[in-house]
């Protein structure tokens, strides 16, 4: 059964967090200065809010690396990097991340880890240094981007599957691979998830984005035609939210129920996001 909010309660978690939203279906800008968002005391409405807003904005909170860390710590399970680094530095620039070239599919709408069996809960990004023109981060609420389908569409898409992929991404941001480098992203495997994802919450979200290659059981051109349509509807400017950053700027959102992406941005530039992440809590197969 879903959890039931009352608008009282929501209010009251607004104003311990001296939180003010963004826009109607997606955003809040939390107000707490970093010795309380150190303490740990607010985790538990914290949560609270990003799994009703989808993304929570620290604007210029200025946290070091290692309170970055120890924040991230604060809200639940930290989950390491690939290599185990406790930041990601996020950076087009292949002098200063030799991973540079992946990161490329982050230019399409996307959910990190449709690989895994349990995607991460949460990313949590701070801004060192600035792109001079593009590098927002844009993310999208597809809890909302659900709950506003209309009832005959949602009876249409409930059980439907689709199959993901890293190679899908790569087309994205290279039309003509060549085939090792094709292979290598093939390599990483592939994962059949369903379309709508049914939360332990009760509450339900599209699982979309440029990992999607197709439908189970729908020809090519139905399937396509399907999975842009719905990621235009999940993408429209009301379930959406474009950040300008600012240097200091944390921005946190929601793994399990948005998307996101960057707007193109020179890759010397020198632009650095540094990010940290928390362990995934719940399958794409809960529901």
């Amino acid at each position: 059964m879903a959890t039931v909010i009352s608008k009282d309660m929501t209010d009251n978690v607004h104003d311990r967090l001296k939180a003010a939203d963004i826009s109607r279906f997606i955003g809040s800008k939390v107000g707490l200065d970093k010795q309380a968002l150190l303490s740990g005391v607010h985790s538990g409405d914290l949560r609270e809010l990003l799994e009703r807003r989808g993304v929570l904005v620290f604007p210029r909170i200025d946290f070091t690396d290692d309170e970055q860390v120890a924040f991230t710590k604060t809200l639940g399970t930290f989950a390491p990097e690939l290599f185990g680094e406790e930041i990601y530095k996020i950076s087009l620039d292949t002098n200063v991340n030799a991973r540079a070239d992946y990161l490329k599919g982050s230019l399409y709408w996307h959910v990190d880890g449709t690989m895994n069996k349990v995607p991460i809960l949460a990313s949590l990004l701070s801004a060192k240094v600035l792109s001079p023109t593009g590098g927002n981060t844009e993310f999208c609420n597809t809890y909302a981007a659900w709950d506003e389908l209309p009832a005959e569409e949602k009876i249409k898409l409930e059980g439907l599957r689709v199959m993901h992929s890293a190679w899908t991404s790569l087309f994205y941001y290279d039309p003509e691979p060549s085939l090792a480098k094709t292979q290598e992203l093939m390599a990483i495997g592939e994962q059949e998830l369903p379309l709508v994802w049914k939360h332990r919450s009760g509450r339900k979200s599209l699982v979309l984005g440029c990992t999607a290659h197709h439908v189970i059981g729908m020809s090519a051109r139905e399937s396509t035609e399907l999975l842009v349509r719905l990621r235009e509807w999940a993408t429209q400017p009301r379930f959406s939210y474009s950040h300008q950053w600012t240097v200091g700027d944390l921005v946190m959102w929601d793994n399990t129920g948005t998307m996101h992406r960057a707007t193109p941005y020179p890759p010397d530039c020198g632009r650095m996001l540094h990010r940290t992440k928390l362990m995934g809590e719940e399958p794409f197969t809960s529901g």
